[in-house]
């Protein structure tokens, strides 16, 4: 059995323009998403995450590459585990003037899936006491949470959710965000989609970063983030501690009476420096990087082409 839920080799999605010019939407992309836990697929609008996710699904074929879904060859197999993924790619279609347990209903029977489930999949999703409410009076949120219950009805192994955060508030990202975490511990493997680096770093065990459609890297999210290489720091009389540590070669940088140190050097050094000259620290904090940071240092090279004209 493999260790990846999600396979991909090669992977590239060509469009056709209406002018006859040929884009490319994804580049010879590779990902392996481990099973277990939550993934996260990172990047900006337009980065190719979500042609990526069709062509998984079968809902695009892609112009050359392998993929594996459970180490089944997808689309040519894609029948044989299919049931084992759920998936929210697009808004789904409830009916606005039945509940919500009403349209889980007349979803699972047209599935052939117990009563049971749908109960199992309300309370999974945080919808326990709202589920008797009409769709249509729903917030965003609520919705968003129903159609994740909706593809828990068949227990999925796999989940795939597409940008599950676009267009909520704070309280219905906090539920989104709650529920992910809770379907990752339970066992299920999610692929969350986002390009909203920071929000997803909080639930992710690890990660790939796409960028135009390449990937830029991926691993575990302590692994991206890596060591800190910086450092808070508070004393009392921050512009003598600036002179200091800059006349000792850190990179030093100071805001609203805070310093942040820039150094490999360990953080044993700052502290000898400052003590030299008789300054004390009131606070020495390392800085640990977040996602959205790695990302623009990937990315970083490609800007500076596409400024200079290079390729």
């Amino acid at each position: 059995m493999s260790d990846y839920v999600i396979e991909a080799s090669g992977l590239r999605k060509e469009f056709r323009t209406r002018r006859g010019e040929v884009r490319v939407a994804v580049h010879d992309l590779d990902l392996a998403v481990p099973t277990g836990g939550v993934h996260g697929f990172l990047g900006p609008n337009g980065s190719g995450k979500t042609t990526t996710i069709r062509m998984l699904l079968g809902l695009a074929r892609p112009t050359r590459g392998a993929m594996r879904l459970f180490g089944t060859p997808v689309p040519a197999g894609l029948a044989q585990v299919i049931d084992r993924v759920g998936a929210v790619v697009e808004s789904p279609k409830f009916s606005p003037n039945l509940t919500g347990r009403q349209n889980l209903d007349l979803l699972a029977r047209s599935r052939g899936i117990d009563r049971a489930s749908v109960a199992a999949a309300i309370a999974t999703v945080n919808l326990a006491g709202r589920e008797r409410d009409r769709y249509k009076s729903y917030s965003l949120g609520m919705k968003q949470r129903l159609a994740i219950a909706a593809t828990l009805l068949k227990s999925p192994q796999l989940l795939i959710l597409d940008e599950p955060t676009n267009g909520l508030d704070p309280a219905g990202i906090r539920e989104i965000r709650r529920t992910i975490e809770e379907l990752g511990q339970a066992g299920v493997t999610v692929l969350l989609s986002s390009h909203i680096l920071a929000e997803v770093q909080q639930v992710c065990d690890s990660a790939t970063i796409i960028g135009n459609g390449r990937m830029l890297a991926s691993g575990k999210v302590d692994d991206l983030l890596g060591t800190s290489l910086a450092h808070r720091v508070r004393v009392a009389d921050p512009a003598a501690a600036l002179r200091v540590l800059t006349d000792d070669g850190f990179t030093v940088s100071h805001l609203d009476g805070v310093l942040r140190v820039e150094s490999e050097r360990p953080a044993r050094e700052i502290t000898a420096a400052l003590g030299r000259h008789g300054i004390w620290l009131d606070e020495l904090t390392p800085l640990r990087a977040d996602l959205e940071t790695v990302f623009l240092g990937l990315t970083e090279g490609d800007r500076l082409g596409a400024e200079d004209g290079g390729h």
